[in-house]
């Protein structure tokens, strides 16, 4: 991707800071496809008289919150548990498992619909590692229920919806297409959000003009191109993409994720924003740093941060997560001392 340099304009470091330790105000509500990724690692034994396959003395297992609750738990550890998330379990010990996850993660999950007709979303890792190696991912068990949430579900969720959504500061809709995010959701979302003067922040991966009336939108750039039909690579094209956008959303602004690109903040009135990457030559797992840029974006959005220092900001998150395996999360401190003594963004 080349980025045309027209401009560079230096970041107001102090300033930065000081919005920094704003993060811990807002209230934010999660709604989307709450998931839990459950790794199960073991040692290697022997190989198995039954087939050519490793055989594996278990030695623990992990749970972490991912998907939409992935967005939640890093929301909890930048603003001391104010979150709560709205989703779907099914009537399964996934289910629990997910729950004991929230508990322990400080996140709300009073708000849950359940179904029995459907499986609470889980990713199963098995990884195996012997005394020469590294633990390595053997293989991954989904367990998912892909079609769209029944009817009686969806008017649930409108219910806790509606019943909630005043108590708190900005919503994310988290939409991993796996069947929570439906139409109706989102009209009920960003209406009852308007009404109520809340900012709505959409991370999803197909479908964006769906998100209608929604303020702010984080897609990656792969998912961007896919959407216009052409391929991203200047500023222009950035800013023709962002400008479709804006118009299918009617949103204030869309910050497109571009890998170790760092991330362009398009704005109204053809403003584009390019913001390099933060942390480039330490990336070990980027697994759920989407998240983190979209929970810490929308945090400073909602503490009436400036669109581009909460990019910004969610651009240093982000830097400091893929520095760790699997879903991560991070905290105020990590972010402030993570900020260079000089940022430039390129305008």
């Amino acid at each position: 991707m080349a980025i045309i340099r027209e401009m560079d304009m230096s970041v107001d470091i102090n300033k930065l800071k000081e919005d920094v330790k704003k993060l811990n105000n807002p209230r934010v509500l999660v709604i989307g496809d709450l998931a839990l990724d459950e790794m199960v690692y073991g040692d290697t034994e022997r190989i198995s008289r039954e087939a050519p396959v490793l055989i594996l003395q278990h030695t623990h297992t992990k749970y972490i919150l991912g998907g939409a609750s992935n967005a939640a738990h890093n929301v909890s550890t930048l603003n001391n548990g104010k979150v709560s998330v709205i989703g779907i379990v099914g009537k399964d010990y996934q289910a629990e498992d997910l729950k004991n996850a929230f508990e322990k993660a400080r996140v709300n999950f009073e708000h849950l619909v359940e179904d029995k007709e459907r499986k609470t979303i889980t990713k199963t890792r098995i990884s195996g590692s012997c005394s020469q190696s590294v633990t390595q991912q053997i293989v991954r068990i989904d367990r998912q229920t892909n079609s769209p949430i029944s009817k009686e579900c969806e008017e649930k969720l409108v219910k806790q919806i509606e019943a909630v959504i005043a108590d708190y500061d900005v919503v994310i809709l988290s939409d991993y297409h796996i069947g929570t995010i439906t139409d109706r959701i989102i009209a009920t979302v960003t209406s009852l959000a308007n009404k109520y003067s809340i900012k709505v922040i959409a991370d999803a991966q197909r479908n964006l003009e769906r998100y209608k009336n929604i303020y702010s939108m984080t897609p990656n750039l792969p998912d961007t191109q896919k959407h216009v039909g052409f391929y991203i690579k200047t500023k222009d094209d950035f800013i023709k993409a962002g400008n479709i956008l804006l118009e299918q959303t009617n949103a204030e602004n869309i910050l497109i994720t571009c890998g170790d690109n760092g991330m362009v903040l398009i704005e109204k009135d053809n403003k584009y924003t390019h913001i390099p990457v933060a942390n480039k030559s330490k990336v070990f797992d980027v697994t759920g740093a989407g998240d983190t840029v979209t929970s810490t974006y929308a945090l400073a959005l909602a503490a009436n941060i400036s669109a581009i220092n909460s990019a910004i900001i969610g651009n240093i998150a982000a830097g400091i997560v893929i520095k760790q395996f699997g879903c991560a999360t991070t905290t105020i401190e990590e972010i402030l001392s993570e900020i260079p003594e000089n940022i430039s963004v390129e305008c």
